[in-house]
């Protein structure tokens, strides 16, 4: 506490909307003194730190967004009882009221007036911030100001409203998620995660070629995937002519209106046992390519009258033949051309299992490794891994009793905003999830450290932020426009975060809070490397002919 042993620190001096102004002019000593209030160390005026603004029966709850010095003016300092020659100034946000029996209530609706008394916040009242979501005991940190004070959120605003983790590189965005997922298992056994792991970071081989990961053995399941094997045949039409036709083509009208006449009849000649009636173009049900291939090719050719007449579709599919061939015959698209287990429509189930987690081991973190996968076929897998986690619950009539959270690394290297075609088909799957998901218990988290590069239709869906270190101006700007105004001044925080430290805003917590992310045990491998050390004792040589082996083989 202060000298005197009151929490007082200063005064109101300017009132807006969401933003006010406090003048430090009862603090003794020089500057932003250190005072102890509840038994901890607390630095006055320390960006991110609770305020509570007192006028009457009126207590408002404020964040410090910044802090600084101005000088005194010389009448001032000419004044017997004005011996500092600075006053601090602080610039709070207003976040809520508490009533006199400390309940929180987010938003104000009684604004304090310029001459009104600020506090520094006590123990019990910044704990009744966060009270709401305690009994939850879904905890993922704790405030760096008020380190025994932890931060619980919502689980099920958090996943079930969307979420966005948002921070450069380095910022900890790795750690984050791993911290966040190791709790969510830890605190509700029967959770059902997917994650989209892009760079190995979170089950990795070490030097000697063990598995490593950043979860327990006993919570996770790894799938290469490209051994998840999601074949051809579970392809919907329009992501068959997004793989298969090229859209500028002349005839490429024509080479969809034959798609999907062809694409019916085989579906249902090869699924005689279905009725007829029950199977689309789109139904995960198997057909055969090779024939698909062969209808094409027998219309593009066909010819009447001895061949002196050539039929109305003669030489219309060229491209689509030379396309479809060129898709069969590179071997970075034989998980989904050529797959070796899914070759019936009955394995749709074994693959689905698999896929959430319920096949024997089950396991509630399913963590799907893209890091094999070379970069250009990774839009068409990753577009049907984000279709199969919506499709489970759509067709699920238990879905509320099974919800699922996908969680998407580096987003925004599949989820780009944009037209950009080779895309469309992912963007348009997680778009879908965005959209649509809560009203099937399927929730979507995404982790990108470009978030002005990422899909605007996902993030404006997102009901949460988890904001982590952001210096780049434009990405900054971005996460403004997306936070509601009353939180909008919280992303000037953003720029003076350390390694690990966050602010969530949204739905799942009371109030806009920076806090410190537990730290992951195991941690995912994502740490920086040594230059400095392997630049003076790392190895001299390597196996060069072992690397140029995986490049040809592409397998890592």
């Amino acid at each position: 506490m202060t000298s005197d042993g009151s929490t007082l620190i200063g005064i109101l001096t300017d009132v807006g909307e969401n933003e006010m102004t406090a003048t430090m002019e009862r603090m003794e000593g020089v500057g932003f003194p250190v005072v102890e209030i509840d038994g901890d160390p607390l630095a006055v005026g320390q960006i991110g730190t609770y305020l509570i603004i007192r006028q009457g029966q009126i207590q408002v709850v404020a964040m410090v967004l910044a802090a600084r010095q101005d000088r005194r003016s010389p009448e001032k300092l000419r004044e017997p009882e004005s011996a500092e020659r600075y006053r601090g100034v602080m610039k709070l946000v207003p976040l809520g009221e508490l009533d006199v029996q400390l309940n929180f209530q987010r938003g104000i609706v009684h604004y304090p007036t310029p001459g009104a008394e600020v506090h520094l916040a006590r123990r019990r009242e910044v704990e009744a911030l966060f009270k709401k979501h305690r009994a939850r005991g879904y905890e993922l940190g704790y405030l760096p100001s008020r380190p025994s004070i932890t931060l619980c959120l919502d689980p099920s605003l958090l996943f079930g409203r969307h979420l966005a983790i948002l921070g450069q590189s380095g910022s900890g965005k790795s750690w984050g998620v791993a911290s966040l997922l190791q709790r969510a298992v830890a605190t509700m056994p029967n959770a059902h995660i997917i994650l989209l792991d892009l760079h190995g970071e979170y089950v990795w081989a070490d030097q000697e070629g063990k598995r490593q990961s950043a979860f327990d053995e006993s919570i996770y399941r790894y799938l290469d995937a490209r051994e998840l094997e999601i074949p051809y045949w579970l392809l919907t039409y329009s992501e068959l002519v997004d793989l298969l036709i090229d859209r500028s083509d002349k005839s490429a009208s024509t080479q969809m209106a034959f798609l999907r006449e062809v694409l019916l009849v085989l579906r249902r000649k090869a699924n005689k046992d279905m009725e007829e009636a029950n199977i689309s173009i789109d139904s995960p049900v198997y057909f055969s390519l090779v024939e698909l291939y062969h209808q094409f090719k027998r219309a593009n050719e066909q010819v009447t009258d001895f061949g002196k007449v050539k039929g109305p579709l003669y030489g219309q599919f060229d491209e689509f033949l030379i396309k479809i061939q060129a898709r069969f015959n590179d071997v970075r698209y034989d998980f989904l051309f050529k797959p070796k287990r899914r070759r019936t429509s009955a394995t749709l189930s074994d693959l689905l299992r698999d896929f959430v987690g319920l096949k024997d081991p089950k396991r509630q973190i399913t963590v799907v490794d893209f890091s094999p996968v070379p970069f250009d076929v990774r839009p068409t897998l990753s577009a049907q891994v984000g279709r199969l986690a919506f499709e489970f619950n759509y067709w699920n009539p238990r879905s509320r009793e099974f919800p699922i959270l996908l969680m998407c690394e580096e987003a925004h290297a599949y989820i780009p905003r944009g037209a950009d075609t080779q895309y469309e088909g992912t963007r348009r799957s997680m778009e879908r999830i965005a959209k649509e998901g809560r009203k099937y218990g399927v929730g979507l988290a995404v982790v990108s450290q470009r978030p002005h590069e990422l899909s605007e239709t996902v993030l404006a869906q997102c009901g949460n932020f988890i904001c982590l270190r952001v210096t780049n101006p434009d990405d900054q700007q971005y996460i403004r426009d997306l936070v509601p105004d009353a939180e909008s001044g919280l992303v000037d925080i953003l720029s003076a975060l350390g390694r690990g430290e966050a602010m969530a805003m949204g739905e799942s917590v009371p109030l806009p809070t920076r806090f410190q992310f537990y730290r992951p045990n195991p941690p995912p491998n994502s740490s920086d490397v040594d230059f400095y050390g392997q630049w003076r004792e790392g190895p001299q040589d390597f196996d060069v002919e072992a690397i140029a082996d995986r490049w040809r083989r592409q397998g890592r």
